[in-house]
This record gives structure tokens, sequence and C-alpha cells, in this order.
């Protein structure tokens, strides 16, 4: 049924995302589809990396180690942004289109009254793409 299952991960906040991550992984070895990895980064240096090189090198990494065995190679993708916050609807729309994923995984932001004017980056996944979009809720006891 899928075959390209995309996962955005903010490697900074690894533990917010841990449900989606297995929800993830569970569908691959399901569907025995292909996992991709998509991170956003900046070219300022930050907590996680100093620059988009290092990151993508992080990223990889945590790919090959969470993948499960699907019998696809995990891949990764790192978008630069000047403006991650601003950007991510965005560049999660394009990365969709370049790794031609059919579904994608996402952990959920935590609801807000800000939800009314802002809507959520999954609903616009789905809404500017042909992929499924899974939310996986948040674990607030991870925060």
């Amino acid at each position: 049924m899928f075959k390209t299952i995309m996962v955005p991960v903010d490697l900074a906040h690894l533990g917010a995302l841990e449900k989606a991550l297995t929800v993830a992984a569970d569908l691959s070895l399901h569907y025995g589809a292909a996992l991709c990895y998509v991170g956003v980064t900046t070219s300022q240096p930050s907590a996680v990396a100093r620059t988009p090189e290092e990151y993508e090198v992080k990223l990889r990494a945590f790919a090959e180690e969470h993948a499960p065995d699907s019998g696809h190679e995990p891949t990764a993708r790192v978008y630069n942004s000047h403006d991650p916050a601003a950007d991510l609807d965005k560049i999660l729309v394009q990365a969709t289109a370049d790794v031609g994923a059919d579904l994608v995984v996402m952990a959920t932001h935590l609801p807000t009254h800000l939800d009314a004017i802002m809507p959520a980056n999954g609903a616009k996944i789905a809404q500017h793409t042909k992929a499924s979009v899974f939310l996986v809720r948040r674990d607030l006891s991870a925060e």
C-alpha cells in the first residue's frame, strides 16, 4: 500500500517524537516501505550542530540507528533555511515531492488557540501534496 514513508525529525526534540518514530517504523515493517527521515536546519550554529553538514551527518546516523530492517536502506535529507520555523510548511511539502513519499508520519504540535489562524504542518502537507498524512499526538510526558 505504501512504498515511501517520510518522517520529519527535529534532532533537538527526539523525546517528543518517540511515538511518531515508533509508528513510522512499525508501518515501514508492515508495508515493506522505505523510510526517509527529513530534517530542517539553519546555517547558524545550534545546540545540535555547528553546520548543516554536521546536522546531516547526525541525521544520517540517527536514520541508520532507528530504522527497522524493512528491506530498504533508510535515507535522510536535510534542508537548510534561514528561518526554519517560518519555512517549515513549504520545505515539508517540497520534501514530500523530492522523496516521492506516499505517506508522511509526523508528530503533532501542542494544540493552541493559534491553530485557527496558523494551521498545523500536517494539514498543510495534506492540502498541498498527494501523500497521506498520519499525525501522531506527541507524548506530553516527554516534554
